[in-house]
């Protein structure tokens, strides 16, 4: 007899195959500024924004099982496991009405990329990468903790190294794939999401075009 565990997920994958989304990586380290611009990439394209963090975080309030296995895992510190995160993002997905996701601060590994993958069967039409000196993103977090940068400095650059270490092997990936679109993280946020706009406004004209075709 199958758990509820099973059920929920024979559910989810078995709607996965009706809806084939397009889906977009975004990644980059602590304090590149990711987040402000996938505001700025909902708002002028239509995108919607899911944060894996945000998603564990909202299951753990839910009080659900699944809820409290993540946030004893946490407490442990113990990693929560991909097929668990993924669920969710799977969830997500289903049960919006929108067809294109930038999916922000996931994967964090390789076997978060390649269970992705498995999991849902899609693959992202490119990862946005988010490239930013360590220097810069440093005075960006110290800049928002006001009066803590003794405190902050050494975990600030364990994220660096965690950020180097596990993310920087997905990024050489895709780049590999040739479905990398660096964008220089470093200047001002209108500069960087003017860079942001050259890269999804090709994609919007094409689908722009895809509909007027389909009209006539």
């Amino acid at each position: 007899m199958g758990s509820i565990a099973d059920a929920a997920n024979k559910e989810v994958n078995g709607t996965a195959s009706e809806k084939r989304p397009a889906v977009i990586f975004v990644l980059g380290g602590p304090g590149s500024g990711k987040g402000t611009q996938c505001a700025y990439i909902v708002d002028h394209f239509g995108y919607t924004h899911l944060s894996a963090g945000d998603l564990l975080r909202a299951e753990i309030k839910s009080g659900s099982e699944n809820g409290t296995m993540i946030q004893n895992m946490i407490k442990e510190g113990k990693i929560v496991p991909s097929e668990v995160t993924i669920k969710l993002l799977q969830k997500a997905i289903q049960e919006n009405g929108n067809d294109k996701f930038l999916i922000d601060g996931f994967p964090r590994n390789e076997e978060n990329r390649a269970a992705f993958e498995k999991v849902t069967g899609i693959e992202p039409k490119f990862v946005l990468f988010f490239d930013c000196p360590e220097e810069e993103m440093e005075r960006r977090l110290l800049g928002r903790n006001q009066g803590r940068e003794d405190d902050n400095i050494e975990t600030i650059r364990k994220r660096f190294k965690v950020f180097l270490e596990s993310s920087l092997p997905v990024i050489q990936y895709y780049e590999a794939k040739g479905k990398v679109r660096k964008i220089h993280a470093a200047k001002p946020i209108e500069d960087v999401f003017q860079e942001v706009k050259a890269v999804f406004s090709p994609e919007a004209e094409k689908v722009k075009k895809n509909n007027s075709c389909a009209i006539l």
